[in-house]
């Protein structure tokens, strides 16, 4: 007997604490702004194991540039599967709760079981009020209110939830698009000097990179609060929030330590903010920083960096502390390959060798035929602005 009743009562704190458990991540990942933490968090599991294996499962069954287009899946479906596992979570608590502490229900003709119980709270939660099965005695009758307003509030949190998510991606997307003009297809920071080399160019440089501080902040405020979003990917395969943040953080290196121009101080605030982003988003999903494979920018690839550019004119500097190159650099590269590694983006060069045509250039007829709109003898050139 008294087996029993202690059976009854850990039922019951099980359920309970499930049901508390869910609402309090349901409170933190919506309306809760978050801090920079490392403690655990049942949302942060479901989202690091089911993204690990559904990344793996990509990798190991879909071959070349479909990859890309599984991986960007895993973003608006774990939103779905997040929001049934709350659900679920809250249903079979409740369920418990009822079940354990043996509250009478009304089901004509048919043996009362746990099932009954599961399905008594799954028909209160989503407020269908069948009425099949009634509850009696004033625990009973409580415990469904209560559940009928948690299940009522979970939904209105949900339709307020989407639309914010949506617009936070919508701003972090059209940024990145601009870039495309700016900076290349994929985005690399030699690039978006030489662009910026002629009629003015500094100054307009400038105030990109006082838009990309801001966007940088922006990013890590709303990646924060809503970490789905980083698994969001963007529409083109060479376009992502880390690849651009990237091409921001190396342009921002040459431009404080290496270039002779005007926007060194609004480079330097740009580099502060862009790297807090990364270091921060790296804390999120649990990403200690790791050292790339091989040098991004070995010594070939910067004498071809350097010629390129002063080539279209941009005057480096004659004493260039190489110390203080190679120390901004180690403040963002090793999150910046950590963070590739896990969300499985690429990390754009800091210049390209080859010549490659812009996204806005192409058309989906251009890119099924082989046809590259435009297509000019001298495409580098044809990419100036």
């Amino acid at each position: 007997m008294t087996t029993g009743i202690a059976m009854k009562i850990l039922f019951v704190l099980s359920g309970a604490t499930l049901v508390l458990l869910v609402l309090w991540e349901a409170f933190e990942t919506i309306v809760f702004p978050h801090r920079v933490t490392r403690r655990f968090r049942l949302t942060r599991l479901f989202y690091r194991s089911t993204w690990i294996f559904w990344s793996r499962a990509v990798r190991r069954f879909v071959a070349g540039r479909r990859q890309e287009t599984y991986l960007s899946f895993y973003g608006p479906i774990s939103l779905l599967l997040l929001l049934i596992f709350w659900a679920t979570g809250l249903i079979i608590g409740f369920g418990l709760v009822h079940w354990a502490s043996g509250s009478p229900i009304k089901l004509p003709g048919e043996p009362v079981s746990l099932s009954t119980y599961l399905y008594l709270s799954g028909t209160t939660f989503f407020t269908l009020g069948l009425g099949d099965v009634v509850p009696h005695g004033p625990f009973g009758r409580g415990l469904t209110a209560f559940e009928s307003g948690i299940g009522f509030g979970f939904l209105a949190l949900v339709i307020g939830y989407l639309p914010a998510l949506n617009q936070s991606f919508a701003r972090r997307e059209v940024s990145i698009s601009l870039l495309d003009a700016r900076a290349g297809s994929p985005p690399t920071a030699a690039e978006m000097l030489r662009r910026h080399a002629r009629d003015r160019g500094m100054e307009a440089l400038e105030r990109l990179l006082h838009e990309w501080e801001l966007w940088s902040a922006e990013v890590l405020e709303t990646h924060l609060s809503y970490p789905v979003l980083a698994y969001f990917r963007s529409q083109h395969d060479n376009q992502s929030w880390l690849g651009s943040l990237t091409a921001i953080l190396d342009t921002c290196t040459l431009a404080t330590v290496c270039l002779e121009s005007t926007c060194q101080r609004q480079a330097e605030l740009t580099f502060a903010m862009a790297r807090h982003a990364v270091v921060d988003l790296a804390a999120i999903f649990n990403c200690p920083p790791r050292e790339p494979a091989s040098d991004r920018l070995p010594q070939p690839e910067w004498a071809y960096l350097r010629t390129t550019l002063e080539a279209v004119g941009l005057k480096f500097r004659s004493n260039i502390d190489g110390q203080k190159l190679r120390e901004l650099r180690r403040m963002y590269e090793p999150y910046i390959n950590a963070l590739s590694g896990y969300f499985g983006t690429s990390v754009p060069p800091w210049i390209l060798r080859e010549s490659r045509t812009d996204n806005w250039q192409m058309t989906a007829w251009g890119k099924s035929s082989g046809f590259k709109e435009g297509s000019p003898k001298d495409d580098r050139k044809h990419r100036h602005f």
